[in-house]
């Protein structure tokens, strides 16, 4: 099968396309024809061995999490899905090596759900990591209830677009900073816009005078460090993007792959209560352009690999 692959740590340049052997398929396994993969910035972080402390790489490694296809074939003890099925997956496990920027992956069920049918491969594949860390990060670290202020900072990119309409779904009121050029953008998602930069706790405040309920954070830095002040009593912090948020008495997120949690954003899709914004799609032979784009980090929505 044709596949991206690396035999070393580094940039967009390591990456290569050709043939690889097809993944063998566990008891436990699904055989997925990849439609369609979305890039993260986890994956060319990955790439550049920021995490080779915590994760063992099988090299050549295929790289992605990000999957939308069609099974193609199940394990012995598979009986969750069917030859035919259309799904979608956050296929990570606990070594990188055979990821999903190739024609096959083979994925275990515990990574999988239905693909939403109002949903294209390309929406659907930017559907699972982003939107299962949006999801674990405001039903779970910030647990939050209908009528509660939340506010998301980066509230235009991958995950913030899809934590704006799931605080939405919840019954939360969403404050979320962006550019000015995102705000028209944010306002059809359901969110109240304020732009980055100097004032941006006064914007905050003049929102929410008695502070916000809760604060997601996906950029880190100076934002995060920012959000404690803007919590009203018994507010919550979370960050995806910074472990400084535990010294702030927050909670880091760290998505993991769950079933249960990726059937909820099927539901959420296919309600029309959530919808996946594509940046930009690329061949698979062109995988290491899509890094390229991602890495820049002013990319609003998803950018997607195809591969059928």
């Amino acid at each position: 099968m044709k596949a991206i692959t690396y035999a070393t740590y580094g940039g967009p340049d390591v990456l290569q396309y050709g043939d690889v052997p097809e993944p063998k398929l566990g008891a436990d396994a699904v055989l997925v024809k990849v439609k369609a993969a979305s890039v993260n910035p986890v994956d060319w972080k990955i790439q550049a061995g920021y995490l080779d402390s915590v994760m063992d790489a099988v090299f050549p490694v295929i790289p992605g999490w990000d999957v939308a296809g069609v099974v193609e074939q199940v394990g012995v003890g598979v009986s969750e899905f069917a030859p035919g099925d259309e799904v979608i997956g956050y296929v990570r496990e606990d070594m990188v090596g055979r990821g999903t920027f190739a024609e096959y992956v083979a994925a275990p069920v515990r990574t999988l759900a239905r693909k939403p049918r109002n949903l294209s491969f390309e929406q659907a594949a930017g559907l699972p990591l982003a939107g299962l860390t949006a999801y674990q990060a405001l039903t779970g670290a910030l647990a939050v209830k209908p009528g509660e202020t939340v506010l998301v900072h980066a509230a235009a990119g991958g995950v913030g677009s899809l934590a704006v309409q799931i605080a939405s779904a919840l019954g939360a009121r969403v404050i979320g900073t962006a550019g000015q050029h995102n705000h028209d953008y944010l306002r059809g998602l359901g969110a109240e816009p304020v732009s980055y930069g100097e004032g941006l706790a006064d914007r905050v405040r003049a929102l929410a005078p008695q502070g916000v309920d809760a604060v997601l954070d996906l950029v880190g830095g100076d934002a995060l460090q920012i959000s404690p002040a803007l919590l009203g009593p018994a507010g919550r912090l979370a960050s995806i993007a910074d472990g400084a948020v535990l010294a702030l008495g927050g909670r880091y997120v760290f998505v993991r792959p769950d079933a249960s949690d990726l059937a909820a954003l099927t539901e959420l899709a296919e309600g029309g209560r959530l919808q996946v914004e594509v940046a930009a799609t690329f061949p698979l032979h062109r995988a290491a352009d899509a890094q390229r784009l991602n890495a820049e980090g002013h990319t609003r929505g998803k950018i997607v690999v195809t591969v059928a």
